[in-house]
């Protein structure tokens, strides 16, 4: 279990490792770009019954902490899904209990072939004589 301490609370944040890699890369991307947003989550099972949003800036203090050394391997389309959520007026909203697919690997894209080379156009000059 990964833990997220938002500005000067004491009291972690407990967010799955592999969520809070995933949150991790969104509220970095929007904080370096200024932009703030809420994060928002239903309470686990294990806690008391609730949700609860934070307001994210980039002059709040953050820090993600990782129970595993190793980093997380991440999903393109849970990123690019919780990207948008974060840029709509409702904010990110992520649940904790669920589970995160397996990393997709999208194969770079194809090599284009460089285009011919082409000798340079000469204007002419004509002149009437």
């Amino acid at each position: 279990m990964g833990r997220l301490y938002y500005a000067n609370d004491v009291e972690p944040i407990e967010l799955p490792d592999r969520l809070l890699a995933h949150v991790k890369v969104v509220v970095g991307t929007k904080l370096r770009r200024g932009e703030s947003f809420t994060l928002s989550w239903k309470h686990g099972k294990d806690q008391q019954p609730g949700r609860t949003t934070l307001w994210l800036q980039p002059a709040i203090p953050m820090r993600f902490v990782f129970e595993s050394a190793e980093p997380e391997k991440l999903d393109q389309t849970t990123l690019k899904h919780m990207a948008e959520m974060a840029n709509s007026s409702a904010g990110l909203t992520v649940d904790i209990d669920a589970e995160i697919p397996e990393a997709t690997v999208t194969p770079a894209p194809a090599r284009m072939r460089p285009a011919a080379r082409r000798a340079p156009v000469r204007a002419r000059s004509t002149v009437a004589a």
